[in-house]
């Protein structure tokens, strides 16, 4: 490991500032398509359709996606208990340097939050820190039937950020505004992952060839509405960028759909919770799936490294519990016939 990751690993716990994702903002000049892609595809609520804009909901938040038709790059809002919290973040940023600009009227009226900051991280992307999110007066009703998405305290779900350097990122997001290393990995490609609550990962950052995002996770309640937006969205055109498969790290099951933007929305279930005050990082030297995922948007070379690592953790029997919520599952008997040849589960 190069001497400057694993000093990423030693370093102390920072102080945590931020509770969690709370909203993403997109720019696109494809708004219907976005419409059909939330509503049908998604299960999101589309909410506050107009010329220029639309809002998607997840849950109880007046919304969670926002997407506008302004050119520019788009923005991720991550949310702090109250105006004492903000003005620690702001602090934080005065003290590390970083320019930051109070939300004018009209954002945080448009994001329809009490109060808020913003800045730019070292890439260029557009940060916003907020507190006091506005809720419906109506309940969420999902573009399609399922059984709803998992927020809450987890807040959205999780960004993924692309970089030609990510230890820029990593200096910012860790050392200025306090998220806390999960796991890194090396192979079959570069990438840091950081939480801030017990989500396994708010945010992650993967070496590229240079700034971007490459997609954004949202956590279904059951397994079912993954497998019928995998059915939906193989019905469209390309609609699938990356295969069912799950994760090593974080044990999502999931697939990656193809979203109107230049981004994957990677649509999933089952992830697991990490203690926050006592976790530990580590490399993650077995991939970052233990079956499926064939990612699309891989090189040949990267693919096939890829592919080789999923056989090699088939071969050693590499398994996970399976994260669910409480009353919702069925304990089956012990049958007889089941063999107890398989080790005790890799965690």
């Amino acid at each position: 490991m190069p001497a400057n990751d694993h000093a990423i690993q030693q370093e102390d716990r920072p102080d945590l500032l931020l509770d969690s994702l709370g909203y993403v903002g997109v720019s696109s000049d494809r708004l219907d398509d976005w419409t059909t892609f939330g509503r049908d595809v998604a299960g999101m609520q589309v909410v506050d359709s107009t010329r220029r804009g639309r809002a998607l909901r997840m849950d109880s938040r007046s919304h969670r996606f926002l997407i506008t038709d302004d050119g520019g790059r788009g923005y991720y809002g991550f949310e702090v208990s109250d105006a004492a919290a903000l003005q620690r973040v702001a602090a934080r940023l005065d003290l590390r340097g970083v320019r930051h600009t109070a939300m004018d009227r009209p954002t945080r009226d448009h994001r329809r939050v009490t109060d808020g900051l913003w800045c730019l991280d070292p890439d260029g992307n557009r940060i916003e820190v907020f507190h006091g999110p506005e809720l419906a007066d109506h309940p969420f009703s999902p573009g399609r039937t399922l059984g709803g998405f998992r927020t809450g305290v987890l807040g959205l779900g999780h960004a993924v950020l692309l970089t030609a350097d990510p230890r820029p990122l990593i200096d910012f997001y860790r050392g200025v505004l306090g998220f806390r290393l999960s796991d890194y990995m090396f192979s079959p490609f570069e990438a840091y992952f950081f939480h801030l609550n017990p989500r396994h990962h708010s945010l992650a950052v993967v070496r590229s060839d240079g700034p971007g995002v490459h997609h954004i996770m949202v956590e279904l309640a059951q397994l079912d509405d993954v497998g019928a937006g995998l059915d939906l969205a193989e019905g469209r055109e390309d609609g699938i960028r990356v295969t069912l498969g799950r994760h090593s790290n974080d044990h999502m099951i999931s697939f990656y759909a193809r979203t109107p933007s230049p981004f994957m929305l990677e649509y999933g279930w089952g992830g697991r919770s990490v203690d926050v005050e006592r976790w530990e990082p580590y490399e993650l030297t077995e991939g970052p799936s233990i079956w499926g995922h064939e990612r699309s948007w891989l090189t040949p070379e990267l693919r096939l490294k890829a592919r080789q690592m999923r056989i090699q953790a088939s071969a050693e029997g590499r398994s996970y519990p399976v994260h669910v919520r409480e009353g919702n599952y069925d304990v089956v008997p012990a049958d007889s016939w089941i063999p107890a040849t398989r080790r005790p589960y890799v965690g």
